[in-house]
C-alpha cells in the first residue's frame, strides 16, 4: 500500500529562525482560491481582520467576529499546504482578560488548524500573550498603528513621529517579544523606528509601512493586486492592477450577453446523437 507523504508547512519554529536571515514574505489571504494561488510564493498568510473591509465592505475592522475568522482561516488552511497560516483574533474576543483571549485563540486553532494567531496591543497586552504561550498557543504581535485602536488612536495617520509616541511604541515591541510571541507586526510608523525596533528585539519584525531594515514584510494582496483604485496608502507598491482587468473583463462579457455572442455553440451541450436502430434479417 503506498502512503502519501505530504509535504510539511513552514513551522513556526522556523519563521522564528528567520530573524536577521531571509526576509519573510507575507501576505493576506481571505478564501480558498486566492490562499492556493499564493501558498508556494510565500512563507506567511495572514487572515486578516481586514477581510472586515476587503470582503464585507465595511469601514473598519471593529465589526469582524470570531466565527468570520474562524471560517475564513479553515478555508485558507483547507486550500494550502506550504505557507504558515496566521489568524487574527478579532476585536472585543481577547481584551478583557487572558482567559477569554484563551478561549477565543483555541478556537480558532482547533477549528481552522492554521498555526498561530495574532493579536494587537503593546505592553497593556503582554501577560495575555505570555498566558497563551504558555498554554501552547503560539502568537504573533502587533504594534504602532493598530487598526483595531483607530477610534482611540484618532485616525490611521503614521505613527512614532514624536519622542513620546516613538518611546512608547519601543516599549510595546520589547514586551510582546519578551512574553514569547514568535513574532511582531509594525505597522505605519517613522522609518527610524521601524529599524530601531527590528534591532531592539529578538523575534522578526514584520513591516508593513514601517522600513525595509525589518525582517519581513507583509501587505493586504487586495492592495497589492489594485483591486482597489479608490484609495492606495503611501506603503504599497501595486504590482497588477487587476481592477482594471477585472472591470474590462466584465465589460466584453456584458457586451457579448447582450449582443447575442456569448453563449456560442461551444459553450452549449448538443443533444447525444441517436442511433439508427440495426435492420432485421
Amino acid at each position: 500500500m503506498s502512503v502519501e507523504i505530504r509535504p510539511q508547512r513552514l513551522s513556526i519554529t522556523r519563521i522564528r529562525s528567520r530573524k536577521g536571515g531571509e526576509k519573510l514574505v507575507c501576505l493576506t489571504a481571505y478564501t480558498a482560491s486566492v490562499a492556493r494561488l499564493l501558498d508556494e510564493e510565500v512563507d506567511l498568510l495572514l487572515v486578516g481582520d481586514s477581510l472586515a473591509m476587503v470582503v464585507y465592505g465595511f469601514d473598519s475592522t471593529l465589526p469582524v467576529t470570531l466565527d468570520m475568522m474562524i471560517a475564513h482561516g479553515a478555508a485558507v488552511v483547507r486550500a494550502t499546504h506550504h505557507a504558515t497560516i496566521v489568524v487574527d483574533l478579532p476585536f472585543g474576543s481577547y481584551q478583557a482578560s487572558p482567559e477569554d483571549a484563551f478561549r477565543a485563540a483555541a478556537r480558532v486553532m482547533a477549528e481552522t488548524g492554521c498555526n498561530a494567531v495574532k493579536l494587537e496591543g503593546g505592553e497593556e497586552m503582554a501577560e495575555t500573550v505570555a498566558f497563551l504561550v504558555k498554554r501552547g498557543v503560539p502568537v504573533m504581535g502587533h504594534v504602532g498603528l493598530t487598526p483595531q485602536a483607530v477610534n482611540q488612536l484618532g485616525g490611521y495617520r503614521s505613527r512614532g513621529h514624536d519622542t513620546g509616541e516613538r518611546g512608547k511604541i519601543i516599549a510595546d515591541g520589547v514586551a510582546i517579544a519578551q512574553a514569547g510571541a514568535f513574532s511582531l507586526v509594525v505597522e505605519g510608523v517613522n522609518e527610524a523606528l521601524g529599524r530601531e525596533l527590528t534591532a531592539e528585539v529578538a523575534v522578526p519584525t514584520i513591516g508593513i509601512g514601517a522600513s525595509p531594515a525589518c525582517d519581513g514584510q507583509i501587505l493586504v494582496t487586495d492592495d497589492m493586486l489594485g483591486l482597489f483604485a479608490e484609495f492606495t496608502p503611501k506603503f504599497v507598491k501595486r504590482y497588477r492592477s487587476l481592477g482594471d482587468d477585472i472591470r474590462a473583463a466584465a465589460h466584453d462579457y456584458a457586451a457579448d450577453v447582450r449582443h447575442g455572442r456569448f453563449p456560442a455553440a461551444e459553450h452549449t451541450y448538443a443533444a447525444p446523437a441517436r442511433r439508427a436502430k440495426a435492420g432485421a434479417g
